[in-house]
């Protein structure tokens, strides 16, 4: 048993696995389509987003000043390059699942023109966060880390730059992300 839950992957296929054996098993119930599957995927790469967007902004970036300098690099140059893997990964999944599912279930454009009314503006509101939020992700913090991690090569000027550029677009998702979060979940299910 140490053995399965010691392999991410093997858990991973297993509880793909499972999914669609739920799936199956309730497809008389609930159709299995597209927008059942892209809303499975949209709210799984969200999770992963989200959870690791508070990840960082309530452990990990509070904890590392309290970490001895010679310890840091555990973090630095093992933890935080996996979980920026993810993160920014899960992030434009996150974006391309929710485009791709407002488009099936025919929203889209007028979601995000603000042609609707009602849910469709609710949402349209949701997805305009969650494309500032990625792109922030993207464009600010992924670059920033790149050079804080030395993953790119950066003067210590240019790190000691990148370092509160980063915290605040980190920051300013945290921010968006509660009426982000607001907007899509009520969007759903009012």
């Amino acid at each position: 048993m140490a053995k399965f839950f010691g392999n991410l992957h093997l858990v991973l296929v297993a509880g793909l696995v499972f999914a669609i054996a739920v799936a199956v098993y309730f497809g008389a119930a609930v159709a299995i389509d597209s927008v059942s599957l892209f809303s499975w995927l949209h709210v799984f790469f969200g999770i992963l987003w989200i959870g690791l967007l508070y990840y960082l902004n309530f452990v990990q970036v509070p904890t590392m000043p309290a970490i001895p300098a010679e310890q840091k690099g555990a973090i630095t140059g093992h933890i935080a390059p996996k979980v920026f893997f993810f993160f920014r990964w899960a992030a434009l999944l996150t974006v391309v699942t929710g485009l791709v599912l407002s488009i099936v279930k025919g929203y889209g454009h007028q979601a995000l023109t603000f042609q609707g009314e009602g849910q469709v503006a609710l949402i349209g509101l949701g997805m305009w966060l969650a494309l500032i939020m990625a792109f922030n992700v993207w464009f600010i913090i992924w670059p920033a880390q790149k050079k804080i991690l030395g993953i790119v090569e950066a003067t210590a000027e240019e790190k000691a730059a990148a370092a509160p550029r980063a915290l605040a677009a980190s920051r300013t998702n945290l921010l968006l992300s509660l009426p982000m979060l607001y907007a899509m979940v009520n969007a759903n299910l009012g």
